[in-house]
């Protein structure tokens, strides 16, 4: 043997055992779950505890919220403790190996109420993010008029989609509640409802309550989860709806005859409810149920059952298509543009090709969190990406159908289309969707179909991450470290939902340009003031944040634009109106416009004023750009409140 050989036997060696380990974490085993066998006993002791301690997080959580409306240095140090007290202790408990499955789904439940209500203190007595008022005006309008799908300039697909508002109406109706507490009560039912359903969901395909607690505390790490899904908005009904006719499908997989099909039909109403719910829940489904259908059709073995899959499935695509071209509401135009600016910049960045100067001022002044949210945020990353390693091969062993196949032997079953159920194949598949959805979010113009997409795919994310700590982190007989460390590791996967969730959870001072931490009090009582002294349905135009309070509070119609092609930002920004611009506001049907003096003192927190797509500069508007209206013959100022200022438009309109 010559000096060559030696050295490469010294460096093959660590190589092969380097290997040998990668592929052990990564590969299928799946060493099953005996504390699933023994029929554990509820510690009603320890959910006692639990729920003190949550009470105590909460507490803390109200104290922080209270100290950011003072604008306290600590407020911070308040809210975050009490987030992590209100996360980790209960999820140690909720993933622990010797624990009831009753008792997991009790603290799902409780966590789930518990951060809901984190989410309600922010506002307690009003709606507050900018979603929230588009659909409260939908909801008044409904109570005020009792008719439906009257027109909402702020979100003018949200007149075809307005399952939400008909119930906060109907339950405000029935209990003489206002309408936000209507709200809130509707949507925490909501939310213990939607985790009830996914518990079910991976209980079912997988005969495992504590992979379905496991996997539904992962999904937890959503970044929609904690503030989008919790919203007054359409998409919160949706989900969960999803939710409850993936886990009834699900649950009769295995019947026949009558049964299936009483429980195909729920699911079928279901659907229905889904397509004038919400669009994008809409395709959720679509997605879901078509995919298991088409893998049931392929997959070897099968049986007559696939029909009515199939036929569900056709229901799930035709109903949302049948109701958009009733209502002649086409989503081309809808989302269309957010998906191909999304697409295309993404693949911008792709190509390593420089980007655009007003794309590069975009992301430059874009707001950014503090430095110990956005490590969380990555840390509950990498740790998903970590369990999704460990849990794809293992989830796609557990659809095998040859249950005494063990190793990679089962993976080969399921590339042979020898599977067992359809849906873990298609749950494992989904999770892809992860990391192509982090991708996404790294760009402004792709952050909105990254954060769509992370609802979908956590539904397999949730499962693949469950499976990899059951199987493969905890295992048969978890000690030391293997028992402690998961829990932890589901911890800040958690806590990186809730930080992925806003830029802003803590509510404090007014910001400029900042939606919900916009809302205060002088602008709420101006939009008040006229509704009372004006009255109703004035043809209004502000920026972003002032029309939300027009609308909500003041009940008045607000324009987006001025006139067709002519956007409000282009007249209340620039410094002199042009002679186009001056044309437009004598043809417009606006009446009034509100003018916030505050946009003047610094730049926008969101990094726009009024829309998305206008021109950023990084600067604040100028004062001589929102004082130049006091100078235009017909234009009288009816309002001042020193920041505040209503402009009448009327006597400079041009009359037919």
């Amino acid at each position: 043997m010559n000096a060559g050989d030696v050295t490469t036997t010294a460096w093959a060696a660590p190589v092969r055992n380097g290997v040998r380990q990668i592929m052990a974490a990564i590969g299928p085993d799946v060493r099953g779950d005996p504390a699933e066998v023994r029929l554990q006993p509820t510690n009603p002791g320890a959910v006692a505890l639990l729920f003190l301690i949550i009470s105590a997080a909460v507490l803390l959580v109200v104290l922080g919220q209270g100290a950011g409306r003072r604008g306290e240095a600590w407020a911070p140090l308040l809210f975050w403790f009490g987030i992590v007290l209100m996360v980790v202790p209960i999820s140690y408990r909720i993933a622990w190996p010797d624990v009831s499955r009753s008792e997991r789904l009790v603290l799902l439940v409780l966590l789930v109420e518990a951060m809901f209500f984190c989410k309600a203190i922010y506002s307690p007595t009003s709606f507050a993010p900018h979603d929230e008022y588009l659909h409260w005006v939908a909801a008044d309008d409904l109570m005020t008029a009792r008719r439906l799908f009257l027109s909402n300039p702020l979100l003018e697909v949200g007149s075809t989609y307005l399952a939400l508002e008909i119930l906060a109406t109907s339950l405000a109706d029935l209990t003489r509640l206002s309408l936000f507490a209507s709200a809130m009560v509707l949507l925490s039912v909501l939310k213990g409802t939607f985790i009830v359903a996914l518990f079910l969901l991976y209980e079912r395909i997988t005969d495992s309550a504590r992979i379905a607690a496991v996997g539904s505390l992962a999904y937890m790490g959503c970044s929609t989860f904690f503030l989008f899904e919790a919203m007054f908005s359409y998409e919160s009904l949706g989900i969960v709806l999803c939710a409850l006719a993936f886990a009834i499908e699900a649950a009769s997989r295995n019947s026949s005859g009558p049964q299936r099909t009483k429980a195909l039909t729920v699911v079928g109403l279901l659907l229905a409810g889904i397509a004038v719910t919400h669009h994008l829940s809409a395709v959720y489904a679509a997605i879901y149920l078509g995919a298991v259908a088409v893998l049931d059709l392929i997959r070897r073995g099968g049986t007559r059952q696939e029909i009515k899959l199939v036929v569900g499935a056709g229901i799930a695509v035709a109903l949302p298509l049948l109701w958009m071209e009733l209502r002649g509401t086409h989503l081309s135009a809808y989302l269309g543009p957010v998906i191909e600016s999304g697409i295309k910049t993404l693949l911008v960045k792709l190509h390593g090709a420089p980007t655009r100067p007003l794309d590069a001022l975009a992301e430059a002044t874009a707001p950014s969190q503090p430095i110990v949210t956005r490590m969380i945020t990555l840390l509950g990353v990498m740790l998903t990406a970590v369990g999704l390693a460990t849990g794809f091969f293992r989830s796609l062993a557990l659809s095998s159908a040859v249950a005494s196949r063990r190793g990679w032997r089962s993976v080969r079953d399921v590339l042979a289309r020898h599977w067992d159920d359809s849906r873990i194949v298609l749950l494992t598949l989904l999770a892809f969707g992860f990391p192509l959805s982090v991708v996404f979010r790294l760009s402004i113009g792709g952050w909105e179909i990254g954060n769509r997409m992370g609802t979908l795919a956590f539904f397999g994310v949730g499962l693949v991450v469950a499976v990899g700590i059951v199987h493969f982190w905890q295992g048969v007989r978890p000690r030391g470290w293997r028992l402690a460390a998961p829990p932890l590791a589901l911890s800040v996967i958690v806590l990186s939902g809730i930080t992925s969730a806003s830029l802003d959870l803590i509510r404090g001072p007014y910001r400029v340009a900042a939606d919900a931490q916009s809302v205060e009090a002088m602008a709420v009582g101006t939009a008040r003031w006229t509704k009372e002294w004006m009255g109703p349905g004035n043809r209004f135009t502000s920026d972003r944040v002032n029309r939300l309070l027009l609308a909500g509070y003041g009940r008045q119609d607000v324009r987006l634009d001025i006139a067709p092609g002519v956007n409000s930002a282009r007249v209340f920004a620039s410094a002199t109106l042009s002679a186009d611009d001056f044309w437009a506001l004598a043809k417009s049907d606006v009446d009034f416009l509100l003018v916030d003096m505050r946009l003047t003192v610094d730049p926008p927190v969101l990094g726009f004023y009024f829309e998305p797509w206008e021109p950023r500069t990084g600067k604040p508007i100028a004062a001589d750009a929102l004082r130049k209206f006091e100078d235009i013959e017909g234009v009288g100022r009816i309002y001042d409140n020193g920041f505040i200022r209503i402009y009448d438009m009327r006597g400079m309109h041009v009359r037919p």
